[in-house]
């Protein structure tokens, strides 16, 4: 049995909900954890997104015993969430008013996620809620200054994404300084942005508690593993030269409409085999 668990990114199981690429599959969430077990799959990252959040099954006490039966019935876990929310509405350059309403929304999110004993919840500042100029950096220092200790409380941790580059993403996190604020480090969106792996790990290489397997064009969007810019051998190197210990989430790029399982499954092959690498090293060191 692996020693690492591999989770798919909620909705990768089921066609597009309203042709967005990445969302909550309302209508086949339930679905999806049959799907994830026949893929050869341990886990799910939940999806939380605009705009119905607050109706998100993750948010309700009757949505997290559903969420827990199903986990149970199937062997697939949800240990972790992605705030997808925050994409359209950045925690960062929003009026007094708005900031607050976004901050409220991440502190109810904590507590939904504690109450359901996931990991960690992955927020994102990439793309169009990118980190952009001192306001929004000091502004995202203070929000994650104030929401460490609620994640410490809840049991789990928040793990920042961000397009930043190294340097100033090492600064971000020693200035909010907190254990319970990492980083998580997606593979595909370092190859967009031109980063190298040796030079990302160098400077948050101790902050990085969950990884997402994506490939992606330099300055271009996302491909099929294996099609891309991503340095898949250079970024398991860096990891295993770490001893990694966390998991791994599939967010590759979408295949045919209605082929969905079968399309997961040659992704969960090809990122097994980047595992199974990392796998004999914790071996050689057992």
């Amino acid at each position: 049995m692996s020693a690492f668990e591999l989770a798919t990114m909620q909705g990768r199981l089921s066609p597009r909900e309203g042709g967005r690429f990445q969302s909550f599959p309302a209508a086949q969430w339930r679905e999806e954890f049959a799907r994830a077990a026949e893929c050869g799959l341990q886990r799910i990252e939940w999806i939380i997104d605009d705009p119905e959040w607050e109706s998100n099954p993750l948010m309700s006490d009757a949505g997290r015993r559903e969420i827990a039966a199903l986990s149970s019935r199937t062997g697939v876990k949800v240990r972790s969430a992605c705030a997808d929310l925050f994409m359209p509405r950045p925690l960062h350059s929003a009026e007094a008013a708005e900031q607050r309403a976004r901050e409220n929304a991440l502190e109810r999110m904590i507590a939904a996620a504690g109450a359901a004993g996931l990991e960690h919840i992955d927020i994102p500042f990439v793309d169009a809620s990118a980190i952009v100029g001192t306001a929004a950096f000091e502004t995202v220092v203070s929000v994650f200054q104030h929401a460490a200790p609620l994640a410490e409380r809840a049991g789990l941790k928040l793990c920042l994404e961000t397009s930043l580059a190294p340097e100033p993403f090492r600064d971000l996190l020693e200035r909010i300084d907190h254990p319970s604020v990492g980083a998580n480090h997606d593979i595909g969106n370092s190859a967009s942005l031109g980063y190298a792996a040796k030079a990302e790990f160098a400077a948050i290489g101790r902050w990085i508690s969950c990884v997402h397997i994506k490939d992606r064009v330099r300055g271009g969007g996302t491909v099929p593993l294996g099609t891309g810019d991503a340095d898949f051998a250079a970024t398991f190197a860096e990891l295993r030269a770490r001893a990694y210990k966390g998991h791994f989430v599939l967010q590759a790029a979408r295949g045919t409409e209605g082929g969905e399982i079968e399309w997961t499954k040659k992704n969960v092959a090809y990122a097994r085999a980047l595992i199974g690498r990392l796998e004999a090293e914790h071996g050689s060191r057992a």
